[in-house]
Order: C-alpha cells, then sequence, then structure tokens
C-alpha cells in the first residue's frame, strides 16, 4: 500500500517554486494512477532569508521542526503497513523519514542526487542546507546543528549509498576540505556508474543499504540525477545525468528487494515546466517503478 504525504519545504533552498511540486503532481492525478487511499499534506515553517548565526544556516530551526512534524506523519504511515511516498519540497525533507526509520531501527539510505550535498555551511555561502543535508545527517555539519530528535548523526554514514552525482566543480562533494569519497560514505559517481555498468552500480549501491544487519533503507530523489536535457526544471542545472530508463532501473531493483521502506521526491520546480510534461513524465516514472511495491 502507498500513501503520500505531501512535504512542500523549501526551508533549505528558496521559495521560487519548488514548493509546488506536490500540486503540480496531484494536477495529474497521482494519487489516482499510484491507487493511492491514504494521503497527508503538511505545512512547513515560513521561510526566511536569514542565515542563522549559530550555525551558518539558513532556516536552521524551522528545518528541525519540520524533520519532527514530517517524522511524525511517516512513523504514522509506517505503522499503518504503508510505503509513504513523499514529495517536497528541497532536499532537507529527507531529515523526517531519517528520524522516522532511525526511532524504528537501523536504515540505510540510497541518495540518487546529482550532487553529493556534502557541503559545509562555512563553505557554502548561500548558506542554503539543501547542499549539506547528507553532510548534517550523517554528522559532519557544524556541532551547534541537531541532534535531530535523539540522535546525531541522524544516520551512520556507513549506512549510506550516494549514486549517479555528477557535480565536483561547486564543493558539495567535500566538507572542510574531506571528500565524500574519504568517509565511510559508499560514493558512486556518474562516471564511475558508467564504468561499471548502471546494473552492477546499482547492486554495489544496494548492498550497502540493504544489508541483512539493518532494518530496511529509505530511498531520496533529487531529480537533478537526471540528465539535464531531459529534466531541466531544477535551479541549479549541470550538463549530464542519468536517463529515465536508467533511473528506472536504479528504483525499480531497490523497491524489488522488499527492503525499501518509502521514498521522497525533491528539487523538481514546476514554474521551470510551463507545458506540464515533465510533471506527466514525473508522474508515469512514479507509477512505473511503484504501482506495485514489494
Amino acid at each position: 500500500m502507498i500513501s503520500i504525504v505531501d512535504a512542500p519545504s523549501v526551508l533549505g533552498l528558496f521559495p521560487r517554486g519548488v514548493e509546488t511540486l506536490p500540486d503540480a503532481l496531484h494536477q495529474r492525478d497521482i494519487a489516482g494512477r499510484l491507487g493511492v487511499s491514504r494521503l497527508r499534506s503538511l505545512t512547513p515553517p515560513a521561510y526566511s532569508p536569514e542565515r542563522d548565526p549559530a550555525t551558518g544556516i539558513n532556516n536552521a530551526a524551522g528545518i528541525v521542526t519540520f524533520a519532527h512534524t514530517l517524522a511524525d506523519t511517516v512513523t504514522d504511515e509506517l505503522d499503518a503497513g504503508a510505503f509513504p511516498l513523499v514529495l517536497g519540497g528541497d532536499c532537507t525533507i529527507v531529515f523526517g523519514p531519517l528520524l522516522a526509520l532511525a526511532s524504528r531501527g537501523r536504515p540505510g539510505l540510497l541518495f540518487l542526487d546529482g550532487h553529493a550535498d556534502f557541503a559545509h555551511p562555512q563553505d557554502e555561502p548561500s548558506g542554503e542546507a539543501a547542499s549539506m543535508d547528507l553532510a548534517l545527517a550523517t554528522g559532519h555539519g557544524p556541532i551547534v546543528f541537531g541532534p535531530i530528535g535523539m540522535f546525531d548523526p541522524l544516520i551512520d554514514a556507513d549506512r549510506v549509498a550516494v549514486l549517479g552525482y555528477r557535480v565536483h566543480n561547486d564543493g558539495t562533494d567535500r566538507n572542510r576540505g574531506v571528500h565524500v569519497r574519504d568517509t565511510a560514505i559508499t560514493a558512486i559517481d556518474l562516471d564511475d556508474m558508467r564504468r561499471r555498468g548502471v546494473m552492477r552500480a546499482t547492486a554495489d549501491a544496494i548492498e550497502v543499504v540493504a544489508r541483512e544487519d539493518l532494518s530496511g533503507f529509505w530511498i531520496h530523489l533529487d531529480v537533478d540525477v537526471l540528465d539535464d536535457d531531459l529534466m531541466p526544471a531544477v535551479d541549479y542545472r549541470n550538463p549530464g545525468g542519468l536517463s529515465w530508463e536508467e533511473l528506472t532501473l536504479v528504483v525499480k531493483s531497490a523497491v524489488a528487494t522488499g527492503r525499501a521502506q518509502g521514498m521522497d521526491i525533491a528539487i523538481f520546480n514546476p514554474r521551470l515546466d510551463p507545458g506540464g510534461h515533465l510533471a506527466e513524465r514525473l508522474v508515469a516514472f512514479l507509477v512505473d517503478c511503484l504501482a506495485s511495491p514489494s
């Protein structure tokens, strides 16, 4: 059973369109096409452009507050036996599901993103936590950020696999000079993914997050992991990326393990998709991947 949770938070980015992601997908009847009977809608705290002086992160307190709100909702859906599909929003929505799963066991995280999101606020001039969410979740942020719930970090680095990221020139794969590859995180960038082959790279990532000593895993999908020619409706564009077919293989393979607990979708900006064609393609993709989850 799939449920949908609308979580249109842009606290880690800016309110320029990503907050309309759930509405755009609902306009194309995502709930009906997935056979969803449980639909929840959350309202995040108000956005502020002011950078928090203690953490160096915009909306730091609001991000933590919304993580708790979203975690409670995801927990309710999991308790009901559902596979929650969380519609963001920016990438900081991943904190809520991770908190929910951390409260239930030791989860893994399959992180599909065009960026590694591993920046530190001291190196991130914008203060946008959507560039740092993986770093913050794995305890590579400032000491004054967190804990979220009782967990600091939210997830241990060795339970995370980053797959398909391709941006190396903007600092988002480094944290105070430490490359994401030099941590316990399994990082398979796009070039490495293509060298190994998509099927082998996907299997390698799933082996990390679905292993038997873990209590399942969460799938985080930032749509900018897709090729920019196929998904230009994102605020930070970079050439290259996965094809729809490649991404479908990855997500279907993850769901087919029977160990995926849920999934979130982030960063799609419908205002950059005036004809609605990309929203339709995204819904079709989700239906293809999730209509019959294991």
